[in-house]
């Protein structure tokens, strides 16, 4: 359970480095994705989730 904590702070902090290193950077990018369809996010989704199961699988063997 304590790899599961890990994994969620580690996902805050990556997620924090963009809109502190670079904020207008990261309002464009939310407007680009609030613009995109609902199949097109939910596609964006399934690309996202795969990449990081494919990276946990790689990273943990």
């Amino acid at each position: 359970m304590s790899d599961f904590w890990a994994a969620l702070a580690l996902v805050m902090v990556i997620e924090g480095l963009l809109p502190f290193a670079a904020p207008g950077l990261w309002r464009q990018a939310l407007q680009q994705i609030a613009s995109l369809d609902e199949a097109q996010m939910r596609l964006f989704g399934a690309i996202s989730m795969g990449s990081g199961l494919a990276l946990l699988y790689w990273v943990r063997g």
